[in-house]
């Protein structure tokens, strides 16, 4: 085991760096504590860490790679992404129009935010640079493991944090005045995400 852990201290250390920063998924599960509250988010929560390492497998054994070799694929990917991240933004925006006690919306489901992974700019670009940059000579098997484990652990330790942001935030957001604010700045936030799909 510490022959693993050794050399798989930079893969941490980049991997929190990048996933902890802000992006759609922070955004989203701040956005939901705040919402639903944590216990109502728990399952997107789990199925973040989930999908980032189901992805970084799957960046591991080179499907990150191809994609970026086909540039139509590419641009399809991008354009799918950035629509829904967009609609995705504009009904956060919606939820904080409608004011907090009108909110009736629903949090994301585990199998939802395992599939949000596939269209989110920010896992795809840091699973593929730790696929590239981070590897240790492993079998493709045993690297796509590690992958996986490195991811779906670190990233359980931050949606964790920012849920747990969201949930403290909510007993501040008490009026629906604020509550409009919160979630437009959210909405804003994760619209603008969209920016890296195309850089």
């Amino acid at each position: 085991m510490a022959d693993l852990v050794a050399p798989s201290l930079p893969l941490l250390i980049f991997v929190f760096a990048g996933l902890f920063s802000p992006g759609p998924n922070v955004v989203m599960l701040t956005a939901s504590g705040a919402r639903f509250g944590f216990r109502a988010t728990v399952p997107h929560l789990l199925g973040v860490p989930v999908g980032t390492g189901l992805l970084a497998m799957a960046s591991a054994f080179g499907v990150g790679g191809a994609l970026l070799a086909m540039p139509t694929l590419k641009l399809a990917f991008q354009v799918v992404a950035a629509l829904w991240i967009l609609w995705l933004a504009w009904k956060t925006a919606q939820a904080g129009r409608a004011g907090r006690a009108a909110d009736s919306g629903t949090p994301f489901t585990f199998f939802q935010a395992v599939a949000f992974q596939a269209v989110n700019p920010k896992v795809w670009a840091v699973t593929i640079a730790a696929s590239a940059g981070f590897g240790i000579g492993l079998s493709p098997p045993a690297e796509a493991l590690r992958m996986f484990f490195v991811f779906t652990a670190v990233n359980l330790g931050v949606c964790l944090f920012w849920t747990t942001v969201g949930q403290a935030l909510s007993s501040t957001l008490t009026s629906d005045r604020v509550w409009r604010g919160f979630m437009t700045l959210m909405a804003l936030i994760m619209a603008c995400t969209v920016i890296l799909i195309f850089l």
